[in-house]
């Protein structure tokens, strides 16, 4: 193999932090321009409250081939795919807390590729994430297609009666080794084989039981099951990730401890408007062919004119413009939230008011303030999954504090103990902080179920 074509390795590994999520797309393409990380086939352990994997819904699809343009269209809950689509990802794996529910659990298998009639991304998926966002197309209007395998996977907070988990336990570590001697078992096409996998579950499953068996979180419901387990998710994993796989760990720090910023800007009378407004119709069960286009063609007028109609609140909120959109169908609640909103306010901000709507489809974006004790006993359970994992080749991390979806006033306790964390498992790190207020105006909020 050419030196031109070698895989380089970092001395230390790398953990790029930035605010806004999307902002780790540059550093990724850094590491694949040095060679750090291959051209294509990369995998990512996507630890987040929001699945980021919308599509920027107008962009042309040969933007992706133009780094620069790139990066100045994506945003944060649209920088995975675009990735996809240039055929860096082939499979991303999506560690969400019990309280985010975006996406149906378990993996599913997209095609992503160019709309052949818009020449814009688009995707197979018939999930409600990609249909409430008009996304989806048939397979044959796809074009340069990319498969994509996601894995959507629940990580439960370890139970307080576990306890922390030690930095260096002798008997945890002999069972870290027998984990990389399983993963290392591999089918001649690369992929873990059957035994590979029985045998870590086995090691997981037996020498672990005293922390693994009890991460089985009650959750108020009484339910007790393997899913969201440590070992169940470390079984999850196994099954695409090896020694032999470039990976990049990604961790939001939301996912730790989240909030719906938009539940402060509006009163829950205009949230009930709102979601009134941009309800979702979702396609029968067992809909057709004809059934997903009629519903992915409703759902784009209807935010398009949603959309059309807060623009024009921008210039003239008066009584006839707002009676005017008031008359279209499902929009007669338009005159009561518009009168809602002036009266807390003199000059209503009605484009937020939109992406306010944009999240109250089908399922809200998700707000769990966790306890300094829950936070804890996630991060021990992530702590558990890694240290079951190869080593990344990336680390990238968001804080997501400015538009306040990780709460300001827990930003950097979590920040800290998660990378405390990462230099227990892997020693010492290159860390790289790469924000600061210039970057960011606080006003980038996500839109939709992101």
């Amino acid at each position: 193999m050419s030196s031109l074509l070698r895989k380089r390795s970092y001395k230390k590994l790398p953990v790029w932090i930035v605010e806004d999520h999307h902002h780790v797309v540059y550093h990724i393409y850094r590491a694949i321009a040095s060679r750090h990380l291959p051209l294509k086939d990369i995998r990512i352990v996507h630890l987040d409250s929001h699945p980021d994997l919308l599509i920027p819904v107008n962009m042309p699809a040969d933007t992706v081939f133009d780094k620069e343009k790139l990066l100045s269209e994506l945003s944060i809950e649209n920088w995975i795919m675009p990735m996809v689509y240039a055929g860096h990802l082939c499979c991303v794996v999506w560690l969400h807390p019990y309280w985010a529910q975006q996406i149906r659990e378990g993996e599913h298998t997209i095609m992503v590729g160019r709309d052949s009639s818009t020449s814009t991304i688009r995707v197979t998926s018939t999930d409600n994430y990609f249909l409430s966002d008009g996304l989806y197309v048939c397979d044959e209007q796809l074009e340069n297609s990319k498969l994509l395998r996601l894995n959507v996977v629940r990580v439960d907070p370890v139970k307080p009666s576990s306890g922390s988990v030690p930095g260096h336990d002798t008997e945890r570590d002999s069972m870290s080794c027998l984990a990389k001697k399983a993963r290392t078992d591999l089918r001649e096409d690369g992929e873990p084989s059957s035994v590979a996998t029985a045998t870590l579950l086995s090691v997981v499953g037996s020498n672990w039981q005293g922390e693994l068996s009890s991460n089985d979180m009650d959750l108020g419901d009484g339910e007790h099951g393997d899913e969201g387990s440590t070992s169940y998710v470390v079984g999850r994993l196994t099954t695409f990730l090896n020694e032999t796989h470039p990976y990049i760990l990604d961790i939001d720090l939301d996912f730790f401890s989240c909030k719906n910023p938009f539940k402060e800007m509006y009163t829950q009378e205009e949230f009930s408007i709102l979601k009134e407004l941009y309800n979702f119709r979702e396609p029968s069960v067992g809909a057709d062919e004809a059934d997903l286009q009629e519903c992915v063609d409703r759902r784009i007028h209807q935010l398009e004119d949603l959309e059309a109609a807060f623009a024009d609140l921008l210039e003239d909120d008066g009584e006839q413009t707002v009676a005017r959109w008031a008359a279209n169908p499902g929009m007669s609640s338009l005159g009561q939230l518009v009168s809602s909103l002036k009266a807390r306010h003199s000059s209503p901000d009605y484009e937020m008011v939109h992406q306010a709507g944009l999240t109250c489809d089908s399922i809200e974006l998700p707000h769990h303030i966790s306890t300094v004790e829950e936070i804890d006993r996630l991060i021990s359970a992530v702590q558990l999954v890694l240290k079951a994992l190869p080593t990344p080749t990336l680390v990238t991390m968001s804080r997501s504090s400015l538009d306040e979806y990780c709460p300001a006033e827990q930003v950097d306790l979590v920040q800290s103990r998660v990378l405390a964390v990462l230099e227990d498992l892997y020693g010492d790190l290159d860390v790289h902080k790469d924000y600061n207020s210039s970057n960011n105006d606080g006003q980038d909020c996500r839109p939709r179920t992101s």
